[in-house]
């Protein structure tokens, strides 16, 4: 078994690897991840404390197949482009969406470093960095010279100060000219409810940055501009039970659903 050491927020990675394990053994799966079921059976931890989280479990995997979707167009536009994903996890999107031609980087904390080399070879076009994604020294670790670069911040900036989401954001833009990034957002009315969140709650962390709309972001940065944004209630509502009929009036989707949100930067 290999072990971790995680706690917090690094915790939380745990919660995506075992959504999408779960995802990948439903007959009606709406995304299949079997490097997630075996590293969710390889890796020392409880994962049933989040047994019965389905609207949580669903979400994974709505998110899962956005991005993938996402970045498949933007792979498929750009075969030889860079990809940036800030609080990587235990994500398995490069080895599933590699075209043999992208270089890709995956950055983290050392904890979830550590345990993803244990299911990764680095290459030279795979490399992993252990740090945090604050501390602005891993842009020197970037290689770029004139590819399209395309950052991905999945199920991280929620945990932020929106000072830090805003320090984060413009760092990016300026070091990253002409890039564009899909990340998630929460809305400020699910920021609040962290306590009553499935599976949040359940590893003692909180929730702090949110905003009501993805054009909100235009406010950070001048550059910013805003292409779209993808309600996670928009897909798959069978699967969301009786909440698809909570959807069916708009501000009550719009507060209690994450968002995708593509921009790009100029």
């Amino acid at each position: 078994m290999v072990k971790q050491k995680l706690s917090g927020v690094p915790e939380t990675l745990l919660i995506p690897l075992w959504a999408r394990a779960i995802e990948t053994k439903k007959s009606n799966s709406i995304i299949k991840d079997y490097k997630a079921v075996e590293m969710m059976d390889s890796i020392d931890y409880d994962f049933s404390k989040f047994d019965n989280t389905w609207m949580s479990q669903v979400g994974v995997a709505v998110r899962t197949e956005l991005l993938d979707n996402a970045t498949k167009i933007f792979i498929n536009k750009h075969p030889n482009a860079v990809v940036i994903n800030i609080g990587c996890g235990l994500d398995t999107r490069f080895s599933r969406l590699d075209n043999n031609k992208i270089r890709w980087y995956e950055l983290d904390l050392p904890e979830p470093i550590r345990i993803k080399k244990q299911f990764f070879m680095e290459t030279e076009r795979y490399k992993m960095i252990a740090k945090s994604v604050l501390d602005y020294s891993w842009i020197n670790e970037i290689h770029v010279s004139n590819e399209s670069i395309l950052i991905i911040v999945e199920g991280l900036l929620m945990y932020f100060t929106e000072q830090e989401v805003k320090s984060l954001i413009n760092k990016l833009v300026t070091i990253f000219t002409n890039a564009e990034m899909l990340f998630e957002m929460m809305s400020p009315t699910l920021v609040k409810r962290s306590k009553q969140h499935d599976t949040a709650s359940k590893v003692g962390v909180a929730f702090k940055w949110g905003i009501k709309n993805g054009k909100e972001m235009l406010k950070y940065n001048k550059k910013i501009h805003f292409i779209a944004e993808w309600n996670y209630f928009d897909y798959h509502k069978d699967r969301w039970r009786w909440l698809r009929w909570v959807v069916l009036i708009p501000a009550l989707k719009n507060c209690f659903s994450n968002r995708i949100v593509h921009l790009r930067f100029s």
